[in-house]
Formats: C-alpha cells, structure tokens, sequence
C-alpha cells in the first residue's frame, strides 16, 4: 500500500477518536449539570404528624443532642404499703393516730449520758428512752447551749411514753380539770410521745421552762438541729394544743430549716408537700450548703406493696407522713451514705390498727404534760 495513503487513513482514525472524545466530555458535563439542578431543586419535606417513632428502639434514633449530666436519674423503690405509718415525718395529733406504741429503737437517755461523758443536762428519771436517732442532734445542741450559756440547768421532763402510760395520764388530767375532754394531754394513741420522736424540758431551778431568758436560744436556733416547737401561740387553731414551748419534736435538718423559715406547723407542713408530687414541680431549697429537693408519693392504698421513684445515685430519705403517703428528701450532690445507722425491722401491724394493740411495759414517765 502506498505510504500516502496510509498517512491518510491515520489521519482520518485519528480525527474520529478526538471527535469521539469532545462528544463524551461534553455529555459528562451536561450530566453533571442535571444533577446540581436537581440537587438545587430538591424542597426539604417536614415530618408527617401522624408518624409514630414510639415503637423503634432509642438507640436506633438519631441522637440531636447532649445528655444532660446534672439530670438526675429515678429508678423505682417497692415498699409496703403501710410503711406509710413510720419516719421521722409523721404526723401523730388528735386526727391521726400512731399505731405503733412499742416498737420503737429506743436507747436509754441516762445510760447514754453516762456512756458519752455527759453532765451537761440530766433525765427526771433514770428510765426515760428516745428514739436513738433523735438522741445525738438533741444531746448536740444543749452541749451548744452550755457552750453558750454554761447553764446546767436543763431537764428532760418527759420522752418516749407507751400507750398505757399515755391513757393514765390523760385519765389523771380529766379527773382533774372534771372536762370530758383535755385540750392539755393527748389521748393514748395520739401523742407524739409514744413515738419516740419527742421531748419535753424542764430546769432544776424553778422547775419551769417557757424558752425564755437563756433558754431562748434553743428555742429559736433548735431548727439547726432537726428540731422545731411543736405547739405555738399561733399555730393553736391548726394544733388543736395550747402554747408548749417545753415540747420540741424531731423532723430532720432540712424539714426543721423550711418550717422555721415559712413559719409553718407539721400540719401545714404535710399539707404543703402534696402540692409538690413526683409527676410535677418538686419542692426545692437550700439550708447549710446543701441542696434539697422533696416531692409527695401517695400511696397505694388497698394494696400491700406502694412503688416509690428514688434517685440513683443520689442520698435521699423516705418518711411516712402517717395519712396518706411517702415523703421523699433527696440531698443533691450527696452520694449515699456507705455506714447508716441501724435501721429498725417493722412488723406488719394492721392488727394494730383495727384496733387490737399489743401490751407495752411502761417506761415511768412522770410528765403531766402532753
């Protein structure tokens, strides 16, 4: 074959292959055209509100924000129902009765003295108990007050009562007065002393105490150490009780502060806490450098078990309010405690409360008083 037209025939395959090549850039980029406008035209469409995520596993979800790691986490608590009836933050009055006379962790307030070393203040008898958690906050602030004052003086007029001891001296105070009811001492079954939660003072001089002179301190700084005056002046129309500034009743810190604070009674106090429930606003403050929150759980009345939502993580407390429901005080950004004090083993008493309590020894008391 000739060399020309070979030369040709390169030529011409040499043409097409660049022709072939212009064509196919120029399709590549009408494609690449087409897809950004298609992408620039594509309109973001919202979620139906009739979708329904509630049935797909949250770890499937796509998770649009942070946890939060402050937020507290509640676990659920089984206990039974009529735990409802023990706690620091029982109300026992001429409305509720305490069914439980005789149950009580008690320690003998002299034995204690003699065990810690303690001259500071005395028992009118030797037999007087209280409720071993209410004896150290209370032995705490009269050495606070002797610290003070250097006062001695101070009595325990009366503790922890039983039941039959309560009845014989509501019986003494009605054969006295000639009343068919005492508006002075409570009737067996309604006193806070059978409880264990509460005392009397008295003072070796005068055998007198109305919170007065030195003894005002107590008075008015008790709170600071769990403890609040149970019946005032003012409170008498909610207390059904006449001014006793010789009764102080255990509550607890945090609770004491609040009361103090708002001017409240334990009545008005149980009364407010269900006005903050688990499901809504929780009841929140500061006392001491500590944060509190406390919430209402009522309980499942007719039922022998009532669940409780609890803080994981978090130290709390759960009292009875002994009417219708578990207070709940959880101490915010405190861990449990590791060592608690011994916590007492309860019997079911619903024998008790229809009625059929059981006998108790009587402990000596001699307090006229509520």
């Amino acid at each position: 074959m000739p060399k020309k037209r070979i030369s040709k025939e390169k030529s011409i395959r040499h043409a097409k292959t660049t022709t072939e090549v212009v064509i196919s850039l120029i399709l590549l980029g009408s494609c690449g055209l087409f897809v950004k406008n298609a992408f620039t035209d594509v309109t973001k469409v919202e979620q139906s509100p009739y979708y329904d995520n509630k049935d797909i596993p949250e770890d499937n979800m796509t998770q649009t924000t942070e946890p939060d790691p402050n937020q507290v986490i509640y676990e659920t608590l089984t206990v039974d129902t009529t735990d409802k009836f023990y706690g620091d933050l029982i109300l026992v009055n001429n409305d509720h009765q305490y069914f439980y006379s005789g149950n009580e962790a008690l320690v003998n307030i002299y034995d204690m003295n003699i065990e810690n070393d303690r001259s500071f203040f005395s028992v009118v008898d030797s037999s007087y108990t209280i409720l071993r958690q209410v004896y150290e906050p209370m032995a705490k602030m009269i050495q606070d007050f002797y610290n003070i004052y250097y006062n001695d003086t101070l009595e325990i007029y009366g503790s922890y009562r039983t039941s039959e001891f309560q009845q014989q001296l509501y019986d003494q105070d009605l054969a006295s007065t000639g009343n068919e009811e005492s508006n002075r001492v409570a009737r067996a079954g309604y006193s806070e002393h059978e409880t264990g939660l509460a005392f009397d003072f008295t003072e070796t001089v005068n055998h007198d105490y109305n919170g007065d002179g030195d003894f005002a301190w107590i008075n008015a700084n008790c709170y600071k150490y769990g403890f609040i005056v149970r019946y005032t002046r003012s409170k008498e129309s909610v207390t059904k009780f006449r001014d006793e500034p010789w009764h102080f009743r255990y509550v607890g810190i945090p609770h004491a502060y609040y009361m103090d604070t708002h001017n409240l009674c334990l009545e008005e106090y149980i009364d407010l806490l269900r006005k903050y429930p688990y499901e809504g606003e929780h009841l929140e403050f500061s006392c001491e450098s500590t944060d509190y929150e406390v919430y209402f759980v009522a309980s499942h009345d007719g039922e022998q078990k009532t669940n409780i939502p609890v803080p994981n993580g978090i130290r709390y407390d759960i009292s009875g309010n002994n009417v219708d429901g578990f207070i709940v005080t959880v101490y915010k950004g405190q861990k449990p405690l590791v060592e608690e004090l011994p916590t007492k083993e309860f019997e079911d008493v619903s024998d008790q409360i229809n009625g059929s309590e059981e006998d108790n020894e009587e402990n000596g008391d001699q307090s006229s008083e509520y």
